[in-house]
């Protein structure tokens, strides 16, 4: 297409310019034209990827990212610069009647592709965001279920052997994200201070503290270890390898079914501290870092109130 325009242009100077001219229009329109077009072999989502894991992005983050923007451009079929704000909401509506998709899932793609074209933007391969017209999407608040104090003791109660009752414990105190729990070696807890620094979201480092139970009940459970494994949490069946997320998953599934608990995973416990800490008058900013959270949002979207105390509130103070 280029080749051809070029062409056209010269043929129409052909009686204006001489040799010399015409070849010096032709490097100029050249020049001009490559400037201006975008390149069949620039990767911009590649791109893009390369920027978000210099800013620590984890490596599922990346793909998660990488599957969605690339489904996008597949599904519209258009040069990613050429791409337009209908193009893009006649694409998430599609994808929302097609696969029955729900609102959440939606707006974790509008905001993918906010972030990918905010970022073309900023780097001036495109003048304006094709998603700035695009607005969050609504999505309803669940009531999103904790463990009662009840259930947390009937699950101790219950536990089989050490490994799972310390595991319960330090998910349940330090509410640590379980991919976070599986990095942990036996090395990095400190007894004395009651803490251990763990591996987060974006390579980043924190602090989370456990408290005396916990502290009890891991040490027995490392005392009570045979194996070399320098993991905290291991298999328990030879050679003692490494516990994995999915182990961890597997393993509390099967102890709720056996008690009759309803969803039971480690998750849970993460958002059982947040509550609880707020409850009890924790700043959210400190449950913030407790939790590793970059944005106070996203604490309190893990945090629900305690439905008996906003109740004595309303009595207290309204009557």
């Amino acid at each position: 297409m280029t080749s051809q325009m070029i062409m056209r242009i010269e043929q129409q100077m052909l009686a204006h310019l001489d040799n010399r001219q015409m070849k010096q229009l032709h490097a100029v329109l050249s020049a001009c034209i490559q400037e201006t077009c975008p390149q069949p072999d620039a990767d911009h989502i590649q791109l893009f990827l390369a920027a978000k894991r210099v800013e620590g992005c984890s490596g599922k983050t990346i793909r998660y990212y990488d599957s969605t923007l690339r489904n996008v451009l597949s599904s519209i079929g258009k040069d990613v610069l050429q791409i337009t704000t209908d193009d893009l909401r006649l694409y998430l509506d599609s994808y929302q009647s097609n696969r029955a998709a729900g609102k959440t899932t939606i707006d974790n793609i509008r905001r993918i592709l906010s972030s990918f074209f905010a970022w073309l933007e900023d780097e001036d391969y495109i003048l304006k965001s094709p998603v700035r017209r695009i607005h969050k999407v609504k999505t309803c608040k669940t009531v999103k279920e904790t463990y009662s104090d009840e259930a947390l003791e009937i699950m101790r109660d219950h536990c089989e052997n050490s490994r799972d009752l310390a595991l319960i414990d330090l998910l349940a105190s330090t509410g640590m994200r379980v991919g976070e729990l599986v990095l942990l070696n036996r090395d990095d807890i400190d007894f004395t201070n009651r803490e251990c620094v763990v591996l987060g979201k974006g390579n980043k480092q924190r602090k989370v503290y456990f408290d005396a139970r916990a502290k009890i009940h891991l040490q027995n459970y490392l005392h009570g270890r045979t194996d070399d494994n320098p993991a905290l949490f291991v298999s328990l069946q030879k050679p003692h390898n490494r516990l994995q997320i999915r182990g961890i998953e597997i393993r509390l599934h099967e102890l709720g079914k056996k008690l009759k608990l309803c969803r039971i995973h480690p998750h849970k416990f993460r958002r059982t501290l947040a509550t609880m800490a707020i409850d009890k008058g924790m700043p959210i900013e400190q449950v913030q870092q407790l939790l590793g959270h970059q944005s106070v949002d996203t604490t309190l979207q893990y945090a629900m109130v305690n439905q008996a105390n906003v109740k004595q509130s309303h009595k207290k103070f309204i009557g």
